[in-house]
């Protein structure tokens, strides 16, 4: 639990997360300013039309009947450069009683204001998630909905969904109120009601590269690279969609009934059909080279010399370079 008087009299809130920042915003708060004094010792500004001069001289005013007030300024990306200019008084020499909190999407680090926030309080940053962590947090966000999704709907919500958890909260909500009664949701509620947020994603990278799609993978990878995602986990979901597909041309092979091949293979039924369709453009050669390329590059982009866009684009192409191969020849 968060104690007022523990929280520095400064404090930046910024990243790309939002839910976390407003969390974050709605926890101090309440710490700061019980519900029943916030008339007088909370006031709230939105970057684009606060005066530096007015945030400032409610800063320096005494807390009511409390031991100590909040002055909230809240998306200071929208800020002006004399608004921020204006606070910098003040954030030099912050009194104890108040506490001062910013939130931003975006900061430029170089500029006096943020330094001496930095220098004089917290700045704490909420990056966005990345793929492999949305899941986690789908399932904490159904279980306090009393909301169980299945292995497959788990798999389907986070594909559609993309990675900010406000709309992640949302789209639970709208399939709470979808499913009535029941709390379980499979597949065909997710695709009943979950809206298809997500612009793109490493699952449509890979998606792109099994139908040796070349030039939506490459956009795909530059967009997502440029985004913050880790060279070595989009390696990681490219092996695993690779692995899956293996499987399903060796159980085709043995003629394993298709009903049986989400199980054997670990994934959801809802996918088996695209899958199925790109397992078949590589033969068991082929695959045995892609993994080898697949070491080969994970050793690449663990050494210190190595540059990982050009790492990945060069695997990218030289899979789906292979996947045309094959399918000219069969």
């Amino acid at each position: 639990m968060i104690q007022a008087g523990q929280l520095p009299g400064l404090i930046l809130l910024y990243g790309q997360e939002t839910y976390f920042i407003d969390e974050a915003v709605r926890l101090i708060s309440a710490a700061v300013v019980p519900a029943d004094s916030r008339d007088f010792n909370l006031t709230q500004y939105h970057g684009r039309e606060f005066k530096a001069v007015e945030a400032v001289e409610q800063a320096l005013t005494y807390p009511v009947f409390a031991e100590r007030r909040l002055v909230l300024v809240k998306n200071l990306h929208d800020a002006a450069a004399e608004q921020l200019d204006g606070l910098l008084s003040y954030l030099d020499n912050p009194v104890p009683e108040t506490v001062f909190v910013m939130t931003a999407e975006k900061i430029d680090a170089r500029r006096k204001v943020f330094q001496s926030i930095k220098k004089n309080g917290k700045v704490i940053e909420f990056k966005k998630l990345y793929d492999n962590q949305l899941p986690a947090y789908v399932k904490e966000f159904s279980q306090g909905l009393g909301l169980t999704l299945t292995s497959g709907a788990l798999t389907l919500f986070c594909r559609r969904v993309g990675t900010h958890l406000t709309e992640v909260q949302g789209e639970l909500e709208k399939l709470v109120s979808y499913l009535g009664e029941r709390d379980i949701a499979d597949e065909k509620d997710v695709a009943a009601v979950v809206s298809n947020t997500r612009v793109e994603s490493v699952f449509d990278l890979t998606d792109a590269l099994g139908r040796g799609d070349a030039a939506t993978t490459l956009k795909l990878l530059h967009r997502i690279l440029a985004e913050g995602e880790a060279p070595l986990m989009i390696l990681a979901m490219i092996t695993r969609h690779f692995r899956q597909m293996w499987k399903i041309s060796e159980c085709l092979a043995q003629k394993v009934p298709q009903g049986e091949l989400p199980r054997r293979v670990g994934i959801s039924p809802f996918f088996l059909a695209g899958l199925i369709q790109q397992s078949q453009r590589y033969n068991n050669h082929g695959y045995r080279y892609i993994f080898r390329s697949f070491l080969a590059t994970d050793l690449a982009l663990k050494s210190s010399g190595s540059e990982p866009r050009l790492q990945l684009e060069s695997l990218m192409l030289e899979i789906a370079r292979l996947g045309k191969e094959n399918g000219e020849a069969a």
